[in-house]
């Protein structure tokens, strides 16, 4: 009775890690009810999903990336307030994703100027994406290669204009473009651009605003990155910065003021006044209230 089987194991053993078809041998592990897909999914591949070397939460964040539609909201904030994982683990999950490949970050220029950057999703990281024609046992056709294609630039948008085109004026918008680049290098212009944003000038200088004053709006506050067309920008200040016109000015205040006439002495009353030159009495004596050369000197 105290005599032990010493070949029978002590106590039941696991099936290693490494190999778990021992598990499916034996009746366990995972199984599968599946429903074929017909709308709302998205094909994942199992080097993704089954990837050795990224965190849970980078898979299945992963996941989640690739069944997002085009445009939608992938950055560190959208996803945080999506997701209960904090800002801090979502960002490490989605730097173990891009230096696996299946992230990228690509920054771009919008129209306005501005810097963004964009999250691009690869579902199959470092793949060649360039397709090799089929083998179709003949030559390959002579392709023609397609025309160049030609660039229209887009217009410049329109400019104020004045009201006066005296030649001194143009002239002093001209010279204030062409000084431009001497505090900005990025504002060189061409003579068309010249031509086209002379009038917005002009329309400025006319409302008294001094050459030193437009100047100081065109050129204070520019970006920091290249400009990729100043002239635009240029006219677009011009327009947007447009001050009022100055206060209206009547007649009688521009008038010359009146003459000022020599200083004299009536030859009547010998009183200092002042009057034309044909004028020799002041205007008592011309009111008959001072009394005349003759009748003063009749008096004894």
């Amino acid at each position: 009775m105290d005599t032990q089987n010493t070949s029978a194991p002590p106590r039941a053993q696991s099936a290693p890690a490494d190999n778990p078809s021992r598990t499916r041998r034996h009746g366990g592990g995972i199984t599968h009810d599946n429903t074929r897909h017909t709308t709302r999914f998205v094909v994942i591949g199992n080097h993704l999903v089954q990837h050795t070397e990224l965190s849970l939460l980078a898979i299945g964040l992963g996941c989640h990336l690739q069944s997002l539609p085009t445009g939608a909201g992938a950055d560190i904030k959208s996803l945080a307030a999506r997701f209960p994982e904090g800002p801090t683990r979502i960002a490490a999950a989605l730097r173990e994703l891009e230096a696996h490949g299946y992230l990228r970050r690509e920054r771009h220029r919008t129209q306005t100027g501005r810097i963004v950057t964009r999250t691009v999703s690869c579902n199959q990281p470092h793949a060649d994406r360039r397709r090799e024609p089929a083998d179709t046992g003949c030559p390959p056709a002579k392709r023609t290669p397609p025309p160049p294609r030609r660039t229209v630039q887009k217009a410049l948008p329109a400019v104020p204009q004045p009201s006066n085109t005296a030649p001194a004026l143009l002239q002093t918008a001209i010279d204030l473009l062409a000084t431009l680049r001497r505090h900005d290098p990025r504002l060189l212009l061409s003579a068309t651009e010249t031509a086209h944003l002379v009038p917005g000038v002009a329309a400025w200088l006319e409302r008294d605003v001094a050459p030193g004053a437009v100047r100081h709006a065109l050129t204070t506050g520019l970006p920091d990155e290249p400009l990729r067309r100043p002239a635009a920008l240029l006219a677009h200040r011009l327009t947007d910065r447009l001050p009022p016109p100055p206060p209206f000015r009547t007649q009688s205040a521009a008038a010359a003021p009146p003459p000022r006439h020599p200083l004299q002495n009536c030859e009547g009353c010998d009183r200092g006044f002042r009057a034309p030159d044909p004028e020799s009495h002041c205007r008592g004596c011309r009111e008959s209230r001072c009394p005349t050369p003759s009748a003063r000197s009749s008096r004894p």
